[in-house]
């Protein structure tokens, strides 16, 4: 392809780099031309908090790329430290500072790519200027060298980057307190699959606040909305970005609702020379068509290659956005696509439930370990609406599987019939995936009734009795209050006692209830399987309140 036009790409980090180097791959006669105000291009931004543990021991590992790489191998024009202050649409130039040498100069382009990402919230406290957060190498530069005087660190923020933090600061031997303002952690997840990470945190010795904010910061210390003080020699702030729509605003671009630069599907804003990619843009839900705010890494790359696509001139269309993410905190995993039953509930979406807890590979090959899965669909069409999981192995794969069905369009019942590889290291001949499909298919097809755990206490109040179908030791070591205690495989010798009430049945995960309420149903009782059984329930932030109550107090009485 032949094209003499200069390009000028704003942003030389993921979306800006891949914008680069495919219009490169494109075009051997185009001018391209990056602008980046940091010093560093084509950063691994995502390894940043690892490097703080030393798990990434060497800082030049997470410089993928460098100006001198990138000429010597796309004959790029890379500028680091140069910062456009300035876009004068209607003479397509950009008003640039060299920071480097102290001086400003005029840059004329054809077509532009805004890749500015976005900015790192920071809340208007006292002493605020004494936080720190950790967006790029500088800032990452910072943090090391404070990390050497510091003994003792408060964490700002409950999201992915503000675990991350957490986990590798302690790493790294410090004492850290990770402070969240909402009543879980990681937002994208629901109550219940959020308890896991909580529970892995305080085991490592992480102090969690949740509920609470940082209000002020003094040397040494910072002060909690109770009043409260924590000993803070650092103060990271994770409380998550803003999309950089400055220069886009003030060139008179279209931003949206949520803050982001407006684009169409060939990530063109309302000029027709400028596009914008990355965390700066705001992207289309693939579930409702909303504009959502999905700052990933992923996103921002292939909105860069389609961006170099239409500038090139070849067939361009970025797809919408299902919020696909994961994050390790210590020994687990947690994995998210989709939306969560917080956000179903909040526009008042009919969905369905379902909460398993299947072991990562075969039980009978060694090292297995359980893992948690919830999967929310319609319960007209079976459609996928969203999935989160989380465990110790396999958390990836499982959670990839079903965000890949849903771009697809298969429904939760074609789970079933997914063909994915076996092996007992590996899986199970029936995976957890197919597992979520054969749920799906009972419940869809009426032929399993069931129930969701904060439905509990209204059911007891309308006069439904809880059945646990455990053995007997599982029973002694904690059960849901108020719970009557006859083992599944006993059943059938007290199906006269049972007659004459409704029952929610529950085991440890739910499949054992399964079987006793499909057994109790055909001896002409009525009976509702508890969704996730016990398991899901304990993660429930009622399990939480209870964790510190004797274990007397939560056994119900058996059914002799």
């Amino acid at each position: 392809m032949t094209d003499t036009k200069t390009v000028v790409i704003i942003g030389g980090v993921a979306g800006g780099a891949s914008a680069a180097a495919r219009l490169r791959r494109l075009s051997e006669s185009m001018e391209i031309i990056v602008l980046e105000r940091s010093g560093y291009v084509s950063v691994a931004n995502c390894g940043l908090p690892y490097h703080l543990s030393a798990t990434i021991a060497d800082r030049g590992d997470l410089l993928l790329q460098t100006p001198e790489s990138l000429r010597d191998r796309f004959r790029l024009d890379v500028r680091v430290r140069n910062e456009v202050l300035s876009i004068d649409r209607r003479e397509q130039t950009l008003a640039v500072r060299d920071l480097n040498a102290g001086l400003d100069y005029q840059l004329h382009y054809d077509a532009l790519v805004l890749s500015p990402g976005a900015a790192p919230i920071v809340p208007p406290i006292p002493g605020a200027e004494r936080g720190l957060v950790l967006r790029d190498i500088e800032d990452l530069d910072r943090m090391v060298g404070e990390l050497a005087k510091a003994q003792n660190v408060v964490v700002v923020g409950g999201g992915f980057i503000g675990l991350e933090a957490a986990e590798n600061l302690k790493e790294a031997g410090l004492e850290v307190t990770l402070v969240e303002l909402g009543d879980q952690l990681l937002a994208p997840l629901d109550p219940e699959m959020a308890m896991p990470l909580e529970r892995e945190l305080r085991r490592h010795g992480v102090k969690v606040e949740l509920g609470h904010s940082v209000v002020e910061i003094e040397a040494g210390t910072a002060t909690l909305d109770d009043g409260r003080t924590v000993n803070a020699d650092l103060v990271v702030f994770a409380i998550g970005v803003r999309p950089d729509g400055r220069l886009a605003a003030d060139a008179g671009l279209a931003l949206g609702p949520r803050g982001g630069i407006v684009v169409d599907d060939e990530q063109r804003t309302n000029d027709a020379a400028i596009w914008a990619v990355g965390d700066a843009v705001e992207k289309v839900d693939m579930l409702d068509g909303s504009a959502t705010l999905t700052p990933l890494a992923n996103i921002a790359n292939r909105q860069g290659r389609r961006a170099a696509d239409s500038i090139a001139g070849m067939p361009s269309k970025v797809l919408a956005s299902q919020g696909t993410a994961i994050v390790k905190v210590f020994g687990k995993s947690a994995a998210t696509t989709g939306w969560n039953e917080k956000r179903l509930r909040a526009v008042g979406r009919d969905f369905l439930a379902i909460h398993t807890h299947p072991n990562d590979h075969a039980a009978y090959y060694p090292g297995a370990q359980t893992l948690a899965i919830k999967i929310l669909i319609d319960p007209k069409d079976g459609a996928i609406l969203g999935a989160q999981a989380v465990g110790a192995e396999g958390v990836d794969k499982r959670i990839d599987v079903i965000a890949t069905a849903m771009r697809a369009g298969l429904t939760a019942t074609d789970l079933i019939d997914l063909e994915l590889a076996y092996a007992p290291p590996f899986g199970s001949a029936k995976d957890p995936i197919n597992q979520l499909g054969y749920i799906a298919e009972n419940r869809m097809s009426g032929l399993s009734e069931s129930a969701d755990w904060s439905e509990i206490e209204q059911l007891q109040t309308s006069g439904w009795k809880l059945l646990d179908v455990r053995t007997r030791e599982e029973f002694a070591e904690g059960s849901i209050p108020g719970a009557t205690n006859v083992p599944v495989d006993e059943l059938r010798d007290h199906l006269d006692d049972l007659r004459g009430s409704d029952y929610l049945v529950y085991c440890a995960v739910g499949q054992r209830a399964h079987v006793a309420t499909q057994l109790l149903k055909a001896h002409g009782i009525s009976a509702k399987n508890l969704d996730g059984g016990w398991t899901t329930w304990r993660n429930t932030r009622t399990a939480r309140s209870l964790r510190d109550v004797p274990k007397k107090q939560l056994v119900g009485a058996a059914l002799s």
